[in-house]
């Protein structure tokens, strides 16, 4: 019994330590904040009022790719950075 408690608060632990967080500074730019999104799964708010989600996989001068996009894992997707409004992640509390 104690193994298994110990290996939930273990597990906690390691998801605590891997919590997705935006911490944007004073002269952050949305392709700074994307960058530090790299890898991860994010929702691009476009200012077409359109979404996206997906892995964030690359983030380049002037467009950011995202792979594994959700509804359509089969499909990828290049967006320019200037058409996002919003970069929404999902965070731990």
């Amino acid at each position: 019994m104690k193994t298994l408690q110990l290996l939930i608060i273990a597990t906690a632990m390691n998801i605590s330590a891997h919590a997705n967080t935006l911490t944007p500074a004073k002269d952050s730019t949305q392709a700074t904040v994307l960058q530090s999104q790299s890898g991860k799964q994010v929702e691009l708010q476009l200012k077409s009022g359109q979404s996206l989600s997906g892995k964030l996989t690359f983030v380049g001068d002037s467009v950011v790719h995202l792979t594994a996009l959700t509804g359509k894992e089969m499909y990828e997707a290049t967006v320019t950075i200037s058409d996002i409004s919003a970069v929404v992640v999902r965070t731990a509390n």
